[in-house]
């Protein structure tokens, strides 16, 4: 069962636009389906690069590998030859028409390089996240920004949405009713090691690097404390930096960047880690029940994580760069604030809270924005009361079915 994906409508703005598209994104989170599926790919040739025999001839001869395979033309992990790039700007810097190749790749720290020193100027980048509440639920998505005019899209349980956290939003995932989440996670980070990190990121110690992983799941929704990680691991602060590089170009990982101001001094400044699948995350973090992790002291960084995961994807879902606008505060006072949204010169506060009826000191912090070189937009309380409920003129307690 094929579930529509919010960016096709973006997919198709940029094949007519661009010779060139790179839809990136994890493993399994629906690149080559969603291509597949989009009105204007499901005439055009497909390789995948998956194939040993096809990889060594785009390694070995480029040049005949795009004659035997011309544009139009889907080529699936492409970031197994990226001695392809070069041919392929060749091409398109005879024939700049739009719409010719339509690249995937999982590695985006092994693309990315290629990308810009090859197909600058001429390549349209998207990224593909898991699946987003809109896309499993069915309503229209939009980029989330908080609002007079916000609407609850759906009411659902404390139960509803720890079982959504435990499980995770991988299509696999989503689609196969009998499928335990402990097995499909251990089926992908088996593969994601054996196919990414050992053969093309070069880590060898794989008992290691699953060490590394398991400890940063116990960390999201938290500041990097790359020294903490380093102790626990048992690897050297340079490692863990890098590992954590890898894991963010592959799309495992999102570090939050704190906001910052001419006006506010003395910000903490590292970013905050979450990871963008919490179903990986429970799997890594060791949680096999989605009752037990709800009455856990995880609950919270959880639930904040399938939040702040599930808003980046609303930006991403619309070709927006999270980065230029989801931040978040925390100052040398202890104040903080989970997530700010920056657009159009005006910045919302978020906080996110599990319980139903939070209280008004969640919002007790939004005050830093006031003076800051923005305006102070709408600030929110996104949580699981079932209502829009005012706090005041200038902040709503707003349900997770906002999102």
């Amino acid at each position: 069962m094929y579930i529509k994906r919010t960016i096709e409508s973006r997919l198709i703005e940029f094949s007519k636009n661009f010779p060139v598209l790179l839809l990136t994104g994890a493993r399994q989170v629906g690149k080559t389906t969603v291509l597949k599926n989009t009105n204007f790919c499901k005439d055009i040739n497909y390789v995948s690069l998956d194939y040993p025999n096809l990889r060594s001839l785009a390694r070995q001869d480029p040049e005949l590998f795009l004659q035997t395979y011309p544009a139009p033309i889907i080529i699936d992990e492409i970031q197994y030859a990226p001695e392809l790039f070069p041919y392929i700007k060749i091409r398109v810097d005879q024939d700049n028409s739009s719409g010719q190749y339509f690249l995937t790749g999982s590695q985006i720290f092994h693309l990315m390089q290629n990308v810009s020193e090859s197909l600058a100027g001429r390549v349209g980048l998207l990224i593909l996240n898991p699946l987003s509440r809109a896309e499993i639920y069915g309503y229209d998505e939009i980029h989330f920004t908080p609002s007079l005019t916000m609407k609850v899209h759906r009411n659902e349980s404390i139960n509803d949405v720890f079982e959504s956290i435990y499980c995770g939003a991988m299509p696999k995932m989503i689609a196969s009713a009998n499928l335990r989440p402990e097995d499909f996670y251990a089926s992908y980070v088996q593969t994601y090691i054996e196919r990414d990190i050992k053969s093309l990121a070069f880590i060898q110690n794989e008992d290691k690097f699953l060490k590394f992983m398991s400890s940063l799941a116990t960390r999201t929704a938290q500041e990097l404390n790359l020294s903490d990680i380093s102790k626990d691991v048992g690897v050297d602060g340079k490692t863990v930096d890098r590992w954590i590089s890898i894991l963010r170009t592959s799309g495992l990982i999102y570090l939050l960047m704190p906001y910052s101001s001419n006006v506010i001094k003395r910000i903490i400044k590292r970013p905050k880690l979450f990871f963008m699948d919490t179903g990986l995350a429970c799997y890594l973090s060791l949680w096999n029940n989605p009752k037990a992790l709800q009455v856990s002291a995880m609950a919270g960084q959880m639930f904040e994580t399938y939040v702040v995961s599930e808003i980046i994807k609303t930006y991403t879902n619309s070709g927006l760069d999270p980065r230029t606008r989801l931040f978040y505060y925390r100052d040398n006072n202890k104040r903080e604030i989970d997530l700010i949204v920056s657009e159009n010169d005006c910045v919302y506060p978020i906080e996110i809270k599990k319980s139903a009826s939070p209280k008004k000191d969640a919002i007790k912090h939004f005050s830093v924005l006031d003076n800051v070189d923005a305006k102070r937009g709408k600030g929110i309380v996104i949580s699981m009361s079932p209502l829009i409920v005012p706090i005041d003129q200038d902040n709503m307690v707003v349900p997770i079915g906002c999102i």
